[in-house]
């Protein structure tokens, strides 16, 4: 188990239940950047990740 799936699996326990948009879900993103500056690229390389997961296309940079 990562150290991540530990948060994963309290955001599934806490809003599993709930439906948001993907406008809600980018705007929180956003917001999480503008406070924690330091994860810009990783949140960067998830959006990129979600945006993508349909295409098939891996992205190595």
């Amino acid at each position: 188990m990562y150290f991540t799936d530990r948060g994963i699996e309290e955001l599934q326990k806490r809003r599993g239940e709930e439906d948001i948009s993907i406008d809600l879900l980018a705007e929180r993103m956003r917001e999480f950047v503008d406070l924690n500056p330091e994860f810009e690229i990783p949140v960067e390389r998830l959006a990129t990740w979600l945006a993508r997961i349909d295409d098939g296309v891996e992205d190595d940079d």
